[in-house]
């Protein structure tokens, strides 16, 4: 079911609007990643100017908006325990920004991949709702906006764009941000017509990629992105799954003994349960290897009392 409407977006609060976009995309298909992303638009928003009129307004409609909607998921664990959500959030970020990070290392430039390359750095800014971003999110976040302005605007100039990671200077949203100018407010809770080129400026790093380790790939979730643009020259059936390659089992794990004293503290057990979290999560998109990996993280820190 759709969120209930929201009044018009102040100016002042123009910078969470792609964060509220994203929602409204994912209501129906991932309704746990779209209340994230309004959670993370009022704690923003109010960072900003809780104060006047139109703002106090806006945000607690909004905020009226997040308790309905909470209240409609019930007893979801995604919504009611926070690192089940985290995990679901992760985890979706993660495989949009594989899917795009597949087409563009396979030379398949287009607006779908530059759209789900961007939606990916709004969608880890939502897992900062959770605490301090890993330095793997905080790479990954820079490098997919910097990749989605760099793409697009080498096709802007009918240029080709350098696939995989490359050195390069910043790149600029001038352009983008004047051609959607007037077409990416968020009104009454409906989405105005965008191309899939609307990027915010802010944090667009200018240093050199060549040496980042940007994994190479996974298949994308069930329908990424979150809408097919027209005229992009590809239709969703032409996107197949890449083989998984699935890690091998930590063959120590098959002889490692507790060592007779190992103390778990609170803490170890929070890790092992975020690590299944995660494995349960990564399943609902079929990826096994991330799976794998995250329980055979669980199990050895069980067993050792060492990650």
């Amino acid at each position: 079911m759709a969120a209930p409407a929201l009044p018009p977006l102040p100016p002042q609060l123009k910078s969470i609007q792609h964060h509220l976009r994203t929602a409204q995309e994912l209501d129906k298909r991932e309704p746990v990643v779209a209340y994230y992303c309004r959670l993370y638009a009022m704690q923003t928003g109010m960072k900003i100017d809780s104060k006047t009129p139109e703002c106090r307004k806006f945000l607690c409609k909004l905020m009226d908006q997040l308790e309905a909607l909470k209240k409609q998921f019930g007893d979801n664990e995604a919504i009611t325990q926070e690192i089940v959500g985290s995990a679901h959030v992760e985890n979706y970020a993660l495989k949009m920004f594989l899917y795009a990070d597949n087409e563009d290392r396979a030379g398949q430039f287009h607006k779908n991949m530059i759209k789900s390359f961007y939606t990916a750095s709004l969608l880890i800014d939502v897992l900062t709702v959770f605490g301090e971003l890993s330095e793997e999110n905080a790479q990954h976040r820079k490098y997919a906006r910097w990749k989605a302005a760099y793409i697009h605007n080498c096709l802007k100039n009918g240029e080709t764009p350098q696939p995989g990671p490359i050195g390069m200077e910043g790149e600029s949203f001038a352009d983008v941000e004047r051609e959607e100018a007037g077409s990416s407010s968020v009104h009454s809770g409906t989405t105005q017509p965008t191309s899939s080129s609307t990027y915010e400026a802010n944090n667009i790093p200018t240093s050199n990629y060549t040496g980042i380790h940007i994994p190479p790939g996974a298949h994308a979730p069930a329908n990424t992105p979150a809408e097919v643009p027209h005229n992009t020259g590809v239709t969703s059936n032409t996107i197949q799954p890449a083989p998984q390659n699935i890690p091998l089992v930590d063959p120590s794990l098959y002889s490692a003994q507790s060592a007779g004293e190992v103390r778990l503290t609170p803490e170890d057990f929070a890790r092992a349960q975020k690590y299944c979290k995660y494995a349960g999560s990564a399943l609902q998109y079929e990826d096994v290897s991330t799976a794998v990996q995250n329980l055979q993280k669980a199990l050895k820190l069980l067993i050792t009392g060492r990650e």
